[in-house]
């Protein structure tokens, strides 16, 4: 069973910044995808950065330009710094880890971002 923990979530003022990490308890040298998720109070939990086996990157368009996922495979971490950070980016944050193209994959138990001033 491969266990995700988040953290760095917090309260920051509008245009403020954060990082999140999310350490997995196995290598994720030959993952499939991992990616950030969020989910706001009362909507759907929406992708929010994806990095594929392949390497590529791509972001949300409502994130691009001021989100950023990145990898530490040492570390076996995801990273997602957040900045010019909105009150509609307030939300619970989640990553998810899946090691092959079946299954959704593992979920961290999410880290809760409040962007408020």
């Amino acid at each position: 069973q491969v266990q995700l923990v988040e953290s760095g979530g917090g309260l920051v003022q509008p245009g403020g910044s954060l990082r999140l990490s999310c350490v997995v308890s196995r290598s994720i040298f030959s993952i499939y995808s991992m990616g950030w998720y969020r989910q706001a109070p009362g909507k759907q939990r929406e992708l929010v950065a994806i990095i594929t086996s392949d390497g590529s990157i791509s972001h949300a368009d409502s994130v691009k330009g001021r989100f950023t996922i990145s990898r530490n495979n040492t570390k076996n971490t995801m990273y997602l710094q957040l900045t010019s950070l909105k009150p509609e980016d307030t939300a619970v944050y989640y990553c998810n880890v899946r090691f092959s193209r079946t299954g959704s994959g593992s979920w961290g138990q999410g880290t809760r971002v409040t962007v408020s001033s």
